[in-house]
């Protein structure tokens, strides 16, 4: 018994040899990839809807490929692009695996993606729609320039179509948080671009005729210079298996309101509904009706204002950040004029910076009254003009009874900071327990007003060519609610 299990490990010790030597061959076997042809598709990661343009895949039947170890595997996914997304336009001799479905979206749902988006263009510029789809389902081509084309679409095109953007597998639906973002704001359905993509398309067939209307981008990918690139036909097959028309679409303004490897900026977007297509349209033909449609819906900048012009060179250099925080140390010190009033002048002229100018306008707000704290606390009196003798003996009362505390009151009230400042310091009041209030009542004020008027920037930006007017009202309404104020604590 022995000596028979002597023999099987001798045996087992010989054969260990040749399985290592077989497996080192394996190893240096090389690999033999399938080559597929692609009928015309363009890939670009970026753009969520270019997979819409997948026409044919073909592929060659036994190919084969290297079945090594599990890192030459992992490497040969990566080469694939599949997974996450990755590698662009990688083509494989094997199909990527279908995604998930796209979930049938309510009425309602259109109804809200609608009202965002319509609420998002509005206030970056504005989105007008001429035209309209046909009663029953559709196949929308349009050209692509932005990913701000999807929300124009969905902003512009009724709810009742419950339309259906297609996106890219590989990207939009290659991580949990966008496969969610993808369906839920903007309705988007899964093509893959590694192969499997026309069966992608032909899945929506039957949303097609119960009345839906899916919109593909043929270009494939965003264009760079706003022209419309060649068409694929993979729309056109799409309505033809379905039995629905093809509309063209021109978008106008997107390219301006979020260019291509750009930041979003204010600008009007314009969407126009042509006539669709006959039947047995070519790619041809869809390209140069929407190219037609895009010439004619071409917009241009509103009209500016010198004024606003000119301020917003201001605002934007770095002389901006200085004379905010310049303004508001001397108005919590002496100076009369509010630093909101500054805000209300420079954040319409330019929205963007309204935060950063209130962050200065509160940073020059707290030193002025930190410096005023000191002073007061020596016996120095500052001039403080608009003030009376009653704010000075209400603010006394109020710090007799909260101390630091009692400048939350200043937002609201009417009395300057600075009474606040001056009278903290003849109070005794601790500075680094008046920093802290003053920074949660003032900051409150500040950044709430400078952002208001950011976004009243935003909605006027059609009528900035009237700034000037703007300027000179919001001067009228300061002096007037600043003498009833002054008047009332008289």
């Amino acid at each position: 018994m022995t000596a028979r299990i002597a023999a099987r490990t001798a045996a087992t010790a010989r054969s260990r040899p040749r399985r290592l030597r077989r497996l080192r061959g394996l190893r240096r076997r090389p690999t033999v990839v399938g080559h597929r042809r692609r009928a015309g598709v363009r890939s670009d990661t970026g753009s969520g809807a270019g997979a819409a343009a997948v026409a044919f895949t073909v592929g060659r039947p036994g190919d084969r490929c290297e079945r090594g170890t599990g890192r030459l595997r992992r490497r040969g996914r990566r080469d694939r692009g599949l997974g996450r997304g990755h590698g662009r336009g990688a083509v494989s001799g094997r199909r990527s695996p279908a995604p998930a479905p796209a979930v049938s979206p309510s009425r309602l749902g259109a109804v809200l993606r609608r009202a965002l988006w319509w609420v998002v263009l509005t206030v970056t510029g504005g989105v007008r729609r001429r035209g309209q789809l046909p009663p029953r389902g559709c196949v929308v081509v349009a050209n692509h320039s932005s990913h701000a084309d999807t929300a124009a679409l969905l902003a512009a095109l009724d709810a009742r179509h419950r339309p259906a953007i297609g996106a890219a597998a590989d990207y939009w639906f290659a991580s949990p948080w966008r496969r969610r973002v993808c369906r839920v704001l903007a309705a988007g359905f899964p093509v893959r671009r590694t192969g499997g993509g026309m069966d992608d398309l032909m899945s929506m067939a039957d949303g097609l005729r119960a009345g839906r209307a899916v919109v593909l981008f043929p270009e494939g990918t965003r264009g760079a210079d706003g022209a419309v690139g060649a068409f694929h036909r993979g729309a056109l097959v799409l309505a033809e298996r379905a039995g629905v028309p093809v509309v063209p679409v021109g978008i106008a303004g997107t390219d301006r309101l979020l260019p291509k490897h750009g930041r979003l900026r204010p600008s009007p977007v314009r969407v126009r509904i042509g006539a669709p297509l006959p039947p047995g349209a070519t790619p041809q033909d869809a390209r140069a009706a929407v190219a037609a449609l895009h010439a004619r819906t071409g917009t241009r900048p509103p009209r500016d204002s010198p004024v606003r012009r000119r301020v917003a060179a201001v605002a934007r250099s770095r002389w901006g950040l200085t004379l905010a925080v310049a303004w508001a140390f001397a108005e919590a010190l002496s100076w009369p004029l509010m630093p909101e009033l500054l805000l209300g002048i420079v954040c319409v002229a330019v929205p963007r910076a309204a935060l950063r100018l209130s962050i200065a306008a509160l940073a020059g707000s707290l030193a002025g009254g930190l410096l005023a704290l000191q002073l007061a606390n020596t016996g120095l009196q500052l001039p403080a003009p608009l003030t009376t003798d009653r704010m000075r003996a209400q603010v006394r009362h109020e710090l007799a009874v909260e101390s630091a505390a009692a400048v939350r009151h200043q937002p609201w009230n009417g009395v300057p900071f600075k009474v606040y400042a001056a009278e903290a310091g003849r109070a005794g009041v601790p500075a680094a327990d008046w920093l802290a209030e003053s920074a949660r009542a003032r900051g409150s004020r500040t950044l709430t007003v400078g952002a208001a008027f950011g976004v009243l920037g935003l909605l006027l930006h059609r009528l900035r060519r009237y700034y000037g007017g703007y300027v000179a009202l919001l001067g009228a309404g300061f002096t007037a609610g600043l003498s009833l104020i002054v008047a009332g604590w008289s």
